[in-house]
């Protein structure tokens, strides 16, 4: 997928962004509005370099010299502490006045006590606790709260949680965004958060993406209104302070995050600078216009041939020269998720160098005490100039100030604190799914369904709320919820019983047992289950839904063809290659990730008082299961961008070609592979999935979401060993033989790299050397396998300390490993004590030649 902005664009110039000459620094400040909102404008004028952006929010000029008096009153150990971001579960109140830190975060999945059902109350006395604390410390400067609440307060049991981005961004309606985000401030308020981790103004450029749902659109036109609209929502409409009626927002993530080639997390975006400025800038524009006081910068690089700035994190011209320069950005820059130890020369627990590149805050969930002692070691050896530790102070004292918290009461005693009423806001999601929807067949006019039908609903997603939440919602992947979760939720099936009466609702899951004949209508709701980050990355597999998702394609085949309309509701994060699943559809309706209100499906499905479909696409829609490499032109979509059905129209949609390139592609055949073979990244990437094997199970036993399964022999859990929970930590208690290994329920052709010389690679750290005889291995359906002795590779690797471990496919193509049939790439195996986590895992093309490349031997 890929956007240009013709520079004829350039008519349509708002007053803020006419050109003069000699040409000087572009400037852009409120936008023009249509229905009291930012309007989605029909073009952007090409910028040839970064503009000013003009905030809405200037503060007041007397916070600049009260600034100043609490700054020189500052040891440099507070003022480090201020720059400090720890994560709740590694912290107490007592140390929050201790080392004073300016902020705290909770992470997806992360809760007070670590309870997921912890109540409002216990929000708040936890709140309370820390707020209590930083003014019981020296500087009694307030601690803030940081949530990442990206669609709704969607870490807190029982609140409404919204569609997904994606979704709202097929609304096309700004004011829908506003409306949401101040919602969503109240929910925060309610629990005592001072801090929102949003709005994400990603431009995705790429569906391969695991976070393209986090993205309002693949159209910086769309993201740049809708990032106004959200922070001035967030924000409470601030000019001169939040409101008690807002929270601080965060433009996320700069820069480029939707940009990264092959859509992969955290990767490289090799953008020109052009593009970088005019499709990946465009939201950021909207949302410091709108007043946006914090940035999040993001975990991707920035190199091509010209441009060579690596890890965002470590850019001083990204984020001092371009955004606190050139765009005169005020306020703070906080890092993501440890991202500063993903800069070169750096760790959790030191960095230098992103300090100096211009972050404020580092977000350090569990290092915090080592990163403060070596800041604080580096500024006195000069490492870090004091006058950059200032201004990082004088931003955070100036967010909070503008934010109110130096003369807000303790959070239990703000405005909406412990309100039931501020968590809900029903009326407004169930408002923002109808909106949301996007209609893209529906011959013969069969939806809307007659209010006096008998149905069938079928499929994995009719009655998981689960499913249409989808990611960061409750956990951090959105995995191991169940409907009993969701207390004040509403599935689609349910919605469609409520509609229709449940007497004229039967709901076969799998279509077992049912003849769909005997029915008015069938509906049934399929598509992806619940990712976030790195885990949802689609890499070098296909866009096939039916590869990726098969049991849907096996329901739709069970209830098609028999003589009644077949309604499919199509519940995911991207649009996926989906013809086989459309061809077997009367109506197709794709509904994203509608959140807690699965009301709003039925009341599109079902004639009745609402009016119909208006949902248009924000991205386009593929019409192959292999989108364009880089390099490639762009292949025409099914659906463009826009497109979108009203209930008076059929389209004209016709049998889709069905054509399958398999589960990959590419690195299949008799080729040569050129792309890795991902087959564990931070979880399983299909169709491989983790298992152990033991004497209690040789058949295996399924490693689960939460990284966990266990045998008398051997167990795992999940730790960390590039970023957060991203391994498999396996130990063997050495009771009996037991192995570790990721296996396809069907054979792929590897011969490609084996032609490519490649290597299997993983990252690993060793815990405990192995006691007994350890070996590597991959199978051709048991008993067709080789193995390579590793028991000396792993003893030589260093006690505690990552390493990357590479072994030659010919190793055991060499053993007799039949390239042509593998289902188990990977496998780890011995009889005694030993203890890895185990990462990153994959087939890489050329690394068999890497001097690094262990010997078959």
């Amino acid at each position: 997928m890929g956007l240009t902005l013709a520079a004829s664009a350039t008519s349509a110039a708002t007053a803020q962004e006419a050109q003069h000459w000699p040409p000087k620094q572009t400037v852009i400040g409120q936008p023009r509005t249509e229905h009291g909102c930012a309007r989605i404008e029909r073009s952007l004028p090409e910028l040839k370099d970064w503009p000013k952006v003009d905030s809405q929010l200037d503060g007041d000029r007397r916070d600049e010299a009260r600034i100043k008096a609490i700054l020189k009153d500052m040891t440099l150990a507070e003022k480090v502490g201020q720059m400090t971001q720890p994560e709740i579960a590694a912290i107490t109140a007592e140390d929050v006045k201790n080392y004073g830190f300016g902020s705290v975060l909770n992470g997806g999945g992360s809760f007070p006590g670590g309870n997921k059902r912890a109540t409002p109350q216990d929000w708040l006395t936890l709140a309370d606790a820390y707020w209590e604390a930083s003014k019981a410390s020296r500087t009694k400067i307030p601690v803030i709260w940081g949530i990442d609440a990206v669609h709704g307060n969607n870490n807190v049991f029982g609140s409404t949680v919204f569609p997904h981005n994606i979704g709202l961004g097929a609304a096309h309606d700004p004011c829908l965004v506003r409306d949401i985000s101040e919602a969503t401030a109240e929910q925060i308020r309610a629990t005592g958060q001072d801090w929102a981790f949003a709005p994400t103004l990603a431009v995705v450029q790429d569906d391969r993406w695991g976070r393209t749902y986090e993205g309002f659109s693949e159209d910086p036109r769309i993201t740049r209104a809708y990032g106004y609209e959200a922070v001035k929502g967030l924000q409470d409409n601030a000019k001169k302070r939040i409101g008690s009626d807002g929270v601080i927002a965060t433009a996320k993530h700069f820069i480029g995050d939707g940009g990264t080639t092959g859509g992969k997390d955290q990767g490289v975006n090799a953008s020109s600078e052009k593009d970088m400025i005019n499709i990946h800038g465009q939201g950021y524009y909207g949302a410091l216009a709108a007043g946006a006081q914090t940035v999040m910068i993001s975990f991707n690089s920035w190199t091509n041939d010209v441009i060579n700035e690596g890890k965002v994190h470590g850019s001083k011209y990204v984020q001092t020269g371009i955004l606190k320069g050139k765009m005169g950005f005020d306020g703070l820059l906080v890092g993501d998720w440890n991202g500063h130890g993903q800069v070169p020369g750096c760790t959790n627990g030191s960095c230098a160098a992103a300090i100096n590149a211009g972050l404020d805050i580092l977000m350090v969930p569990n290092d915090w005490k080592a990163l403060i002692t070596n800041t604080i070691a580096q500024v006195e050896a000069g490492e870090i100039p004091m006058a950059r530790i200032d201004d990082a102070v004088t931003r955070i004292l100036r967010v909070k100030l503008r934010a109110g918290v130096f003369e807000s009461p303790k959070p239990s005693q703000r405005e909406h604190a412990g309100e039931q009423k501020a968590l809900l806001h029903k009326e407004l999601a169930r408002e923002a799914v109808r909106e949301s929807a996007v209609l893209l067949k529906n011959d013969k006019r069969v939806l809307p369904i007659s209010k006096r039908s008998k149905v069938l609903v079928v499929g994995k997603s009719a009655d998981s709320i689960s499913n249409q939440t989808g990611g960061w919602t409750l956990s951090w992947q959105g995995t191991g919820n169940t409907n009993a979760d969701f207390p004040n939720a509403t599935s689609i099936l349910k919605g469609i019983q409520d509609s229709l009466g449940a007497a004229n609702v039967t709901f076969a899951e799998t279509a077992e047992g049912v003849d769909a004949s005997q029915f008015d209508a069938v509906i049934a709701v399929i598509g992806e289950t619940p990712y976030a980050e790195g885990v949802g990355d689609l890499g070098k597999r296909s866009f096939e839904a039916a590869r990726l998702h098969p049991q849907d394609i096996a329901v739709l085949d069970k209830v098609s063809g028999k003589g009644k309309p077949v309604i499919t509701v199509y519940v995911g994060g991207r649009a996926l290659y989906m013809n086989k699943e459309i061809n077997r559809s009367d109506a197709f309706v794709a509904a994203w990730l509608p959140g807690t209100e699965g009301q709003g499906i039925a009341d599109l499905l079902i004639r009745g008082k609402h009016n119909g479909f208006s949902g248009k696409l924000s991205y386009s829609w593929p019409a192959e299961a292999c989108p364009a490499l880089p390099g490639e032109p762009a292949k025409k979509p099914l659906f463009k961008l826009g497109y979108g059905l009203r209930d008076w129209q059929t389209g004209n949609v016709g049998t889709l070609d069905e054509t399958s390139p398999g589960a990959l592609c590419s690195g299949g055949g008799g080729g040569t592979a050129t792309e890795d073979l991902e087959v564990f990244n931070r979880t399983d990437v299909a169709p491989y999935q983790s298992m152990i094997g033991s004497a209690e199970n040789w058949g295996g036993t399924v490693i689960g979401p939460d990284g966990q399964a266990s045998h008398a022999e051997i167990n795992v859990v999940q730790s960390d060993v590039n970023v957060q929970q991203d391994a498999l930590k396996t130990t063997w208690t050495g009771t009996g033989p037991a192995q570790v290994y990721l296996q396809s329920p069907a054979v792929s052709d590897l011969r490609g790299y084996g032609n490519a010389n490649a290597a299997i690679q993983f990252d690993v750290i060793v815990h405990a050397a192995p006691a007994n005889r350890t070996v590597i291995s991959t199978h051709c359906q048991y008993p067709c396998m080789a193995e390579i002795d590793a028991t000396q590779a792993f003893r030589n690797l260093p006690i505690g300390q990552k390493a990357t471990v590479k072994v030659p496919v010919s190793c055991f193509s060499d053993k007799g490993l039949d390239l042509e049939n593998v289902n188990t790439p990977f496998l780890v195996y011995t009889d005694g004590a030993f203890q890895a986590s185990f990462a990153n895992v994959r087939w890489v093309p050329k690394a068999g030649a890497d001097p690094d490349a262990l010997p078959c031997t």
